[in-house]
């Protein structure tokens, strides 16, 4: 029996980890066997890129281009996605803390403009879908908090290790970037 792909994604500060967690004690509840992904996957090699993007190693979110970025993202998800294929495979209810749509929202919203956009939509799916051959959730939540209050909850969470023990990373200290993936994700 194949089993069930659950993404929650959205606007950084939206409590997507918080409903992850509420869904995944729910269908455990309710006798569902259950699984877990979560994005980045920090602390493993495949993320190293991602965590010194989100760092500023490479210049902060504007000025790193989206499609760059991009790779970094879809290389730590195709180092899941065989985790990830197994616990379909198995009939498992997948719940996945951000995704593909992540790449969708933060990295679409570097452009601005709509057609533009759009197609960098598209590109993300051709890579993501296509060339990494990624499974492709059954159901995504887009979760939306307005910008200037993403980065306050922001700065209610602990300082991160993997951005120096900062609270906010080079997409939360931008209120511009926060506001352009905002529009973004009410896109996908």
């Amino acid at each position: 029996m194949k089993g069930i792909f659950i993404v929650i994604d959205g606007t950084d500060g939206a409590g997507k980890k918080t409903q992850s967690q509420k869904l995944l004690e729910r269908l455990e509840s309710e006798g569902y066997i259950t699984a877990v992904a979560d994005f980045p996957q920090y602390g493993q090699k495949s993320a190293g890129m991602v965590e010194n993007y989100l760092n500023g190693k490479y210049g902060n979110a504007a000025s790193v281009d989206p499609r760059i970025a991009s790779v970094f993202y879809a290389v730590d998800r195709y180092d899941a996605s065989f985790d990830i294929r197994k616990s379909l495979e198995e009939g498992k209810v997948l719940i996945s803390n951000r995704y593909v749509s992540a790449n969708m929202g933060h990295q679409a919203g570097k452009i601005a403009d709509p057609a533009k956009r759009k197609q960098m939509i598209e590109w993300l799916k051709d890579l993501e879908y296509g060339l990494f051959k990624l499974p492709v959730p059954d159901l995504t939540i887009i979760l939306y908090v307005e910008p200037k209050i993403a980065q306050q909850l922001v700065d209610r969470k602990a300082a991160r290790e993997y951005i120096g023990g900062k609270k906010r990373d080079i997409h939360e200290r931008s209120l511009r970037h926060l506001i352009a993936a905002a529009e973004s994700y009410k896109e996908i």
